[in-house]
């Protein structure tokens, strides 16, 4: 059985997608980042008659915590297939550049990108453990420079710069950390949900959860010969 971990798994696309990926037979660690919760989320999955699931608790924006859960998840598995890194937070509107206030663009680099980048290296080892592993960073197209130059689209884009520029730096972690992964045998790549209703945009979109999730879970499932440094959505690929 695979091993997999999700960031920001008790709730949203994530749960979701730990659900559906469970239900496939993997085993999935729902990273959470109040165990409370997360023990919540394990129950929900435990009544719907799924027990290859477990909580760890991880705050992806403190390194303490990415740590003391690196080790933990050490003390169980001796390799880690795929890291999902879902975690993420939409920031406090409005978020025009011409008047953002600067600690709530920190604190959505905090966890969107930084927080990202210190999970992947953290787990890393347990990846490199694996015959052949995947990082996956759920992403969006607010954070694609094509969509967001195109004029018409979707108008919540316009509300969501401080975000979507997180998405946008994150993208790029995804193809350089691609580009040094390559001849490891670990693929990184982006995805998006879409425009899914969630807690981040108050349930505003227009996808359900079970929409978000699937092609994350279509990326984390089904094999890419030789695909590492994509951006994937619905349908094939987004533009960066």
């Amino acid at each position: 059985m695979k091993t997999i971990l999700i960031t920001g798994a008790n709730k949203g696309i994530g749960f979701e997608t730990a659900r559906q990926l469970a239900q496939l037979n993997y085993f999935v660690y729902l990273g959470s980042r109040d165990k409370e919760r997360g023990f919540e989320a394990i129950q929900k999955l435990n009544d719907l008659g799924i027990a290859n699931v477990e909580t760890l608790v991880i705050d992806v924006a403190d390194i303490n915590s990415v740590r003391e859960a690196r080790q933990e998840l050490e003390a169980k598995i001796s390799s880690l297939d795929i890291l999902i890194n879902n975690a993420g937070i939409g920031g406090v509107l409005p978020q025009d550049f011409s008047t953002l206030d600067l600690e709530n663009l920190r604190g959505i680099f905090d966890t969107n990108f930084f927080g990202a980048i210190q999970t992947t290296q953290e787990f890393l080892p347990l990846l490199r453990k694996a015959e052949q592993s995947s990082i996956i960073n759920v992403s969006s197209e607010v954070g694609s420079l094509r969509a967001m130059s195109t004029p018409g689209g979707n108008p919540s884009r316009d509300k969501f710069h401080a975000y979507g520029s997180s998405k946008t730096a994150l993208n790029a972690f995804t193809v350089m950390l691609a580009n040094e992964l390559r001849d490891s045998g670990i693929s990184v790549n982006s995805v998006t949900p879409g425009h899914t209703a969630t807690s981040l945009n108050q349930f505003q979109g227009t996808r359900t959860v079970a929409q978000g999730a699937m092609p994350i879970v279509k990326l984390a499932t089904q094999s890419h010969p030789g695909a590492t440094a994509k951006f994937f959505k619905d349908g094939g690929e987004a533009a960066w």
